[in-house]
């Protein structure tokens, strides 16, 4: 289980282009430092979540890939 599992795909993916409006208006200047602060969270969760960077971690081995149960 993630930290986002219990928000749906719809407001994911809301989160995904409000993060992105607010770090590009960060970049024209349209918005305080702050509002790059946000961006950069909500896309560190997201990369912390991916397959990848847990199992780096060691948190997620290659028995959870495949269910070998049936």
């Amino acid at each position: 289980m993630t930290l986002t599992d219990h928000i749906d795909t719809g407001m994911k993916h809301f989160m995904d282009w409000l993060s992105l409006s607010a770090a590009l208006g960060s970049i024209m200047g349209w918005l305080p430092e702050i509002g790059a602060f946000l961006p950069i969270v909500w896309y560190g969760i997201k990369i912390y979540e991916t397959d990848t960077i847990q199992k780096l971690l060691g948190r997620k081995g290659a028995s959870d890939d495949y269910d070998l149960h049936d």
